[in-house]
């Protein structure tokens, strides 16, 4: 469905509503560029206050800084609805507030509707300086998007507390990236990370969309935080929301004393488009200073947290007023006009939405009509698989289905979607977790893992972008909560199936050179058995050998022995992986893990070649061709086979530099990260 939204709408909501930027305050003026509290260099140096307050008749900035003295800071009107001026000797970590008076002549305190940080939902705001933060991987670039693994995860269960007590925090975050970065995934998507009442929720309740969650930490602690990630290899994406803020402890509401219809004023609709699932708080996407707040909040990330990307949340309720309409024009307007920008500052990093309405517009580009995203979740995938998985009776599974999930795209394009099985929403509301839903109370059973890791390895060889959410690679059990942290005591209990997902994650990467079809555009579900429940489908992105990729699924309790399928060439065929491997389980039966040798003398399925094996209960293989080169380390920085003094050197020779094979994380630097990676490499021999 195209949205009606038209191109001279399109291009009226497009121009930027950013204010003039010109600041002063009773005594004197000054130009600085920003909304908010703007830290300044000078002599002396201090903090530019600008606050949107269109219907205020005065506005004065208060805080630590003047005892909380309401009176003694005035800000200038701009004339533009803005009011700002300077205050000298007022540093980072200043608690302050505004003082707005309202057309009524009641002063109101209010915090900043930009504010980078707030002591919590319900205190004051804090004056952050982002320059101060040195990072330490300047230079890190996103893998490419036909390569991305995303692992998503909540901060505030993912971590693990000394004394098991939530929230968890960024820096215990952290610890645990070392086991992402082992795992093989090269992307995180955090869940909301924006101050929220009180310190336990989803996080999709933003009462402050500039600040970080106080109990989480300080936007200096989430730097560290990617900053660590990025080391590793993992890009860090966000989770915005904007088709409702709050709805509680939300200073936005009635911002400058002002409203209509009881509606919550300037930052929101006053009429019938101001109702959401979550409260009468959708932001007002036609005004043109809300237009700007929100598009850049997304660019604020992007750039103050050198994050690779985001998800917007919920984006048919930005489009729509409800899943039947009525259609909010502006609300798609706006998102072209984010996705534009974030394309022009930002090429190269993701815009990813969550809509589920199967909109291929949705990641069309904008100069076609198009939303601009370029993927978006996947509901094509998600039910057809979770439903033939968690199913009790063989009988029931239908294989059509998982073909018709498997060839879903948007647009003809295999990455603009992201699948999975598990997702914050999906193993919450009334769902469980995929090995729970199989066998609800034992998920730990036969049938949760064979069954759960068979829906992995779909969709791990499927085309798409495939996520996990966090503790899905060692069969977490029940349903997500914020209450309940991840038990990360199964990460030793089921390292086997943590191994599992782990090399899924590696031939879905291509990190051996041995399956690149996984990594390109094309598939061919050409072997589908519905009575015995068996399907085969072909991936490639140019043909040939260690290219094409033949994926084989049993989705029945009863293995097949002596099973034929076709093949596109003929000649021997490898075992790349056998989800049956017994050194995944103990349980798991080792069944069909031999190579074949296909032949012309058969063709079958449409194939000119064909072969046969033994597949087993609920398992998927993958075959490719061709013979793996020789092990390489990237700390083999001379290329000999060993990681030894010789490489130590040329690293130590190196030191300081930005480029060449001694940056061996490839952040742009020889530092002292590479260092560690070199050293923790010690010994290493191809032999």
């Amino acid at each position: 469905m195209k949205s009606t939204t038209t191109t001279a709408l399109s291009i009226l909501f497009s121009i930027a509503a950013a204010p003039l930027f010109v600041t002063g305050d009773a005594q004197a003026q000054s130009i600085r560029p920003g909304v908010g509290a703007i830290p300044y260099i000078g002599t002396p140096s201090g903090t530019t206050f600008r606050v949107w307050a269109p219907n205020a008749t005065a506005v004065r900035v208060a805080g630590t800084f003047n005892a909380w003295n309401a009176t003694s800071h005035p800000l200038a009107s701009e004339g533009n609805g803005f009011w700002s001026g300077d205050v000298n000797f007022v540093y980072a970590g200043t608690q302050y507030k505004f003082v707005i008076t309202g057309p009524g002549g009641t002063a109101i305190w209010k915090n900043d509707a930009r504010a980078r940080q707030v002591t919590n939902s319900v205190g004051n705001s804090v004056v952050v300086n982002h320059s101060a933060y040195s990072w330490t991987t300047p230079n890190f670039q996103i893998a490419d998007w036909n390569k991305l693994v995303i692992y998503e995860l909540h901060i505030g269960t993912f971590g693990q507390t000394p004394d098991g007590v939530l929230p968890a925090n960024f820096d215990e975050a952290r610890a645990k990236l070392d086991h992402l970065a082992d795992l093989g995934v090269n992307a995180v998507q955090v869940m909301p990370i924006c101050e929220f009442p009180q310190s336990i929720s989803w996080g999709y309740n933003p009462s402050f969309p500039y600040a970080i969650e106080s109990a989480y930490g300080t936007p200096t602690d989430f730097k560290e935080f990617v900053d660590a990630a990025h080391a590793r290899g993992i890009a860090v994406f966000s989770d915005l929301v904007f088709n409702h803020l709050g709805p509680t402890d939300l200073d936005l509401w009635q911002y400058d004393g002002w409203s209509q219809n009881n509606g919550g004023g300037i930052f929101f609709y006053q009429d019938f488009r101001a109702n959401t699932p979550w409260g009468n708080t959708r932001p007002d996407f036609g005004r043109g200073e809300v237009r700007s707040y929100i598009r850049d909040n997304v660019l604020y990330w992007l750039d103050e947290y050198r994050l690779d990307g985001h998800r917007m949340d919920g984006t048919k309720y930005i489009r729509k007023v409800d899943l039947a309409g009525p259609e909010i024009p502006e609300g798609w307007s706006l998102l072209q006009w984010i996705n534009d920008s974030v394309d022009a500052a930002y090429p190269g990093k993701i815009s990813i939405c969550e809509d589920l309405d199967n909109n291929e517009w949705l990641t069309k580009p904008t100069g076609a009509g198009g939303a601009g995203f370029d993927a978006q979740w996947d509901a094509q995938f998600y039910w057809p698989v979770r439903g033939n998985l968690i199913t009790a009776n063989d009988a029931d599974r239908d294989m059509n289905a998982i073909r018709g999930a498997i060839l879903a795209n948007y647009n003809a394009s295999a990455f603009q979607r992201v699948i999975y099985t598990e997702s914050h929403d999906e193993v919450a509301n009334g769902q469980s977790r995929m090995p729970e839903a199989i066998w609800p109370g034992n998920a730990t059973s036969w049938f949760s893992k064979k069954r759960s890791t068979l829906g992995a390895a779909v969709v791990m060889t499927s085309p798409g972008i495939p996520m996990l959410f966090q503790g899905q690679e060692f069969l977490e059990d029940g349903w997500f909560q914020d209450t309940d942290p991840v038990d990360w005591t199964k990460a030793t209990t089921f390292t086997g199936i943590k191994a599992l997902y782990k090399d899924l994650i590696a031939l879905r990467k291509n990190n051996a050179g041995l399956t690149r079809g996984l990594t390109g555009q094309n598939t061919n579900v050409f072997h589908v058995n519905n009575s015995w429940k068996v399907l085969g489908f072909h991936r490639w992105m140019n043909g040939g050998e260690k290219d094409d990729v033949i994926v084989v699924m049993n989705f029945s309790s009863t293995p097949r022995a002596g099973y034929r399928i076709g093949f596109p060439r003929n000649g021997r065929w490898k075992v790349r992986f056998n989800s049956d491997w017994n050194g995944y389980d103990g349980a798991f039966a080792n069944t069909g893990t031999y190579d074949l040798d296909a032949s012309y003398a058969t063709p079958w399925d449409g194939m000119p070649a064909s072969g046969i094996f033994d597949i087993g209960a609920y398992t998927c293989l993958i075959f490719s061709q061709g013979d793996a080169p020789p092990p390489t380390n990237a700390s083999d920085l001379n290329s000999d086979g060993r990681v030894d003094a010789a490489d130590l050197a040329l690293l130590l020779n190196a030191w300081g530099s930005a480029k060449g094979p001694a940056d061996i994380n490839r952040d742009g630097a020889v530092n002292g990260v590479d260092l560690a990676i070199l050293l923790g490499q010690w010994g290493w021999s191809a032999q």
